[in-house]
């Protein structure tokens, strides 16, 4: 079975790794085509690989010469360009100006988001709608937006120089958007020292996941870590000045709809992403918010075409999917978005693409997304949510829910929890680090709440006891989202001579996602005992 991976990112090199068995007993093989000139690496850990705080090295989650020590065919700064499904074959361009023709037995969609540009005045979009994406032909396929000078997305190492040239330069910087990574970026260039200002057109950061409460106080504690928050500010257009020696032309403004010019050196777009689906929508596959398949992850009308992390629509089919496309049927939903996710369906297609080329039975269930925990990384801000915390303490419920809330403005803490039948459903906290640390283990395991909801907030209390915040860890319990990884797996490693952080997750892949459990390790790196570690 000859199995091409499109994309080479930290989701397609993860099945290729996953492959590697199959590919050494000769039952596959396999090529990934990647338009990057550089291995695999965390686009989670891309904003502090910009601002200085890890190096490239401490980014990278593959080394493609073991892909190709081991027999496989690695293309890097290589873009596939058109996909002929009819005759399983795909052609490829390697930057030399002529394509070449690969053919495939499964060819496996890999390839990610690109970062979505918003509707200003001065800034190009792309169109990528079927009829522009025919038009264009092979153009546009694979690549990025041209911005104008000093104007970025946050997504690869290109990206992440330009921020680094604002950072070095003390450039004050413009980010757009309030979402957790641009959030992320504002509290790295503060602490590295550089004017920040977030603008954002709604009434507090991170509305996706907080409500107003836990909104306000995530403000305030960007506000005191040094990062400007514009609010209520929708932006219209970018207004630019030109170099007096060459004329060209570069951001000097961003303008919003209510007349404000928020002035920098550098504007950092962080509005989302969208999928890089062109290729599928030209091969005729059907696409909505990414390449639709089934919860095989296989295309709905091609079982020789698979598609994994960010480009992935998982959905399930309808009856006739070509009388529900002529309907224009739309399905909801779309991919997570999270790294996570991405590596859990790499592994299991890994597993199912080599029982099927060894002729080995293969029962496993596809994986299950688990619901979100989005925890906000800063040095001086602390920020996890999870569920849905919309209800407010004084709603009138009919499904069984109920709001527990305290807050602390003066000094920036904030809890909120919801609850059904004493089960936790979800919960923001803001400020309150080892209460939203004992929330969390709580969410994982469907845990109930005690009777008495304030009992957690004495987890950030002066005299809190720091040996009972692993009380609810056991091995089972789950410490990295990303890869899966129990807090028993690291203790195995702690016990087999780990030492910090970067050696657990060399054992266990535990740390190496979008980072967030790092804390967590580090307190059982600290705190070695047999009931913390699992063993």
């Amino acid at each position: 079975m000859h199995v091409l991976i499109v994309g080479a990112g930290p989701v397609g090199a993860r099945l290729a790794e996953g492959l590697l068995p199959a590919l050494r007993s000769g039952a596959v093989e396999v090529t990934i085509v990647g338009a990057e000139p550089v291995p695999a690496y965390n686009r989670v850990l891309v904003a502090e690989h910009a601002v200085g705080g890890m190096g490239f090295d401490e980014i990278l989650v593959h080394d493609a010469d073991e892909l190709a020590d081991a027999g496989a065919r690695v293309f890097l700064g290589a873009r596939v360009t058109a996909v002929d499904a009819a005759r399983h074959v795909a052609s490829v361009d390697d930057g030399s100006g002529t394509d070449s023709e690969i053919g495939y037995d499964r060819i496996v969609f890999a390839t990610g988001a690109r970062a979505n540009i918003p509707t200003l005045d001065g800034v190009p979009r792309t169109a990528r709608d079927a009829g522009s994406l025919r038009r264009t032909d092979a153009a546009t396929i694979g690549l990025d937006d041209r911005l104008p000078r000093g104007v970025t997305a946050l997504r690869d190492l290109d990206d992440a120089a330009r921020v680094a040239t604002a950072v070095q330069a003390r450039q004050r910087v413009v980010v757009l958007g309030a979402g957790v990574l641009g959030l992320e970026l504002a509290l790295l260039l503060a602490a590295a020292g550089c004017e920040v200002v977030v603008v954002h057109h709604g009434p507090t950061p991170m509305p996706r996941n907080l409500d107003r409460g836990a909104g306000l106080t995530l403000a305030a504690a960007l506000r005191a870590a040094g990062v400007g928050i514009v609010a209520h500010s929708r932006a219209e257009a970018v207004a630019v000045r030109h170099d007096p020696d060459t004329r060209e032309a570069h951001f000097d403004a961003l303008v919003t709809a209510d007349g404000k010019h928020v002035h920098g050196g550098l504007l950092v777009l962080s509005c989302g992403v969208g999928a890089r689906s062109e290729l599928a929508t030209l091969a005729g596959l059907p696409v909505e918010a990414g390449i639709l398949v089934d919860r095989t992850l296989t295309s709905w009308t091609d079982p020789s075409v698979h598609a994994i992390g960010d480009c992935a629509h998982v959905a399930d089919p309808p009856a006739d999917v070509r009388a529900w496309a002529q309907a224009g049927g739309r399905v909801g939903g779309g991919p997570s978005g999270l790294i996570g996710p991405g590596w859990q369906q790499a592994d299991w297609l890994a597993a199912r693409l080599a029982a099927e080329a060894s002729g080995v039975p293969f029962d496993l269930e596809p994986p299950d997304e688990r619901p979100a925990i989005v925890m906000l990384k800063g040095e001086s801000v602390d920020c996890v949510a999870a569920g849905d915390v919309t209800p407010e303490p004084w709603d009138v419920l009919d499904d069984g829910r109920r709001v527990a809330q305290w807050a602390d403005p003066e000094h920036g803490g904030y809890v909120k929890t919801v609850t059904r039948a004493g089960v936790l459903t979800g919960f923001a906290t803001v400020g309150m680090p080892r209460t939203a640390s004992e929330l969390t283990l709580l969410f994982e395991r469907g845990a109930e709440l005690p009777a008495d909801r304030s009992v957690v907030l004495r987890f950030d209390g002066v005299d809190h006891d720091p040996s009972a915040e692993s009380s609810a860890i056991t091995p089972e319990t789950t410490i990295c989202w990303c890869n899966g990884v129990s807090a028993g797996r690291i203790g195995e490693a702690i016990a087999c001579g780990a030492t910090t952080v970067v050696d657990v997750g060399g054992a266990t892949r535990a740390g190496t996602g979008c980072g967030g459990c790092r804390e967590r390790i580090q307190g059982m790196l600290d705190d070695r005992s047999p009931a913390v570690i699992g063993v």
